[in-house]
Order: structure tokens, then sequence, then C-alpha cells
């Protein structure tokens, strides 16, 4: 790896510091991190190339049928699936061991026609030069779910379209409460998908 890591890396900074969910440090993420990176410095470019890696190469652990449930960004490259937000924790700890601020946000999601089930989505966001922060999904494409990295303009994998739906504007330095609790108490993602967490506010969000 160049020294993009190491001469943009700021100690004190929340956006670039590794944790227990966002490992970046890990030898396994830094070598991919390089590879991501190699032949540019743009950071634009590496941030395209780090969403579109695992947008398309980790499965969505329901989409492909898997029951195993990841939570750091190692185990998500290790088993190569994991949910939106243990998808989002590997594509945050990319762009973090590449010098790039990164963070988490979340949406609140319908689950039904009716707006009477909601669970809250995983997403990543990423502070582009020229742009500030910019919300990206990686959770991965299938027929009618089409998110990109098009800034300025977002293109997330759900467009609200229901009320109750929101997205919430602040972006975490770390995985939020509910998502942490539901990732490490549920090992089976059949019984997750059932049991998704969600939050009506930002304030349940940080509980």
């Amino acid at each position: 790896m160049d020294d993009r890591a190491v001469t943009r890396t700021e100690p004190n900074d929340p956006f670039l510091r590794p944790s227990a969910a966002i490992d970046w440090t890990r030898p396994e993420i830094l070598t991919l991190a390089r590879d991501l990176s190699e032949g540019t410095d743009d950071t634009i470019e590496i941030a395209r190339r780090c969403f579109e890696w695992v947008r398309d190469r980790i499965a969505h652990t329901i989409d492909h049928g898997h029951d195993v449930v990841t939570y750091r960004a190692s185990e998500v490259l290790r088993e190569e699936t994991g949910f939106c937000f243990a998808k989002s924790h590997l594509l945050v700890a990319l762009l973090r061991a590449n010098g790039i601020r990164a963070g988490l946000c979340y949406q609140r999601l319908a689950l039904d026609s009716e707006g009477r089930r909601f669970c809250l989505h995983g997403l990543a966001a990423v502070d582009l030069p020229g742009y500030g922060w910019y919300r990206i999904d990686p959770r991965g494409n299938k027929p009618g779910v089409d998110a990109g990295f098009t800034p300025p303009r977002e293109r997330l994998a759900f467009p609200l379209s229901q009320t109750g739906e929101v997205i919430f504007p602040r972006v975490y330095a770390e995985p939020v409460g509910p998502v942490v609790r539901a990732l490490q108490l549920h090992r089976s993602a059949s019984v997750l998908a059932a049991r998704l967490p969600d939050a009506l506010t930002e304030s349940e969000l940080e509980r």
C-alpha cells in the first residue's frame, strides 16, 4: 500500500479509526484496500472501486440463502456474505484503510405494503472532496434494486415510498446499538431476518 493511510490518517478522527466492527487494520483488509486503489490516488475513484467491489463481490445473506450472520468487517470478507449492515461495515473499513473518511448511516423501510412493519436498513457514507458526505448502499443489486455511485446524486437501493419511511441524516462513526445487538445476538440469518432492528427516531438509534 502507498502512504495514503499514513499521510491522511488523523488519529483523533473517529471516521478514520479502526474499531471492533470496522477492523480495517487486519492484513487481509489492508491488502484488498491496496489492490482496490492500485494505479490511482483519486479519492472519488478509489471510493467508487471500494463501493462496487463490496456491492458486487460480497453476497447479501438473504438474497443468496446463506445462514451465517457476520458482524466485523473481517468476518464479512472471510465469509463473503453479510446483511446490509455488515456489508456497510466492510465498505467503511476499506475506505478508511485507504485514508478516506467514512461512516455509517441508516434508513427506515416498510416491510409490507400497508406500512405496518418496519426495519432499519444499513448504508455507508463517504466524505468526498467537493461533495461532502455522500450516502452509498452496498447491499447488492438484483431485479428491482439498482444502487450506484453517481455523485452528487445519491442512488440508494430503496427510495422512500411509504409514510413512516425515512433516511436518518446523521452519519455515525460506529454501528448503532440496535444493529450491534441484532448482529451479535442472532447467529442464524433466518432468525435475524424475522427480527430485524427498527427505530422511529435517531434517539432510538443511539440507545
